[in-house]
């Protein structure tokens, strides 16, 4: 395992509500990033369409193109619910704890 960053320290004296605050914060950050993810993707396909211009991404010039584009969507999009799912249990736990400990 490796070793912790010198600046992380643990917080101490915190209570129940703010340590569920701070989980429930973390949960938000990921859903944030994964609504950016989301959007990329979609700007990605958008772009292999030709319905944006996206001077990274070219349009595709078969339907090989767009099949690829669409398999790269789908595999990012199949990510994001994994990671959806996950957070989901995250936030099952954290409400669980706070009803069983009040």
């Amino acid at each position: 395992m490796g070793n912790l960053p010198n600046n992380l320290m643990p917080m101490e004296g915190l209570d129940r509500e703010q340590v569920a605050l701070l989980l429930l914060a973390s949960i938000a950050f990921e859903e944030f990033r994964l609504a950016h993810v989301m959007t990329a993707s979609a700007e990605e396909l958008q772009a292999a369409l030709g319905l944006i211009a996206n001077p990274e991404i070219e349009q595709a010039d078969s339907l090989d193109e767009l099949l690829e584009a669409n398999n790269r969507l789908e595999q990012s999009l199949q990510n994001v619910i994994k990671k959806e799912i996950l957070l989901l249990y995250k936030l099952d736990s954290i409400l669980k704890y706070l009803k069983e400990h009040p």
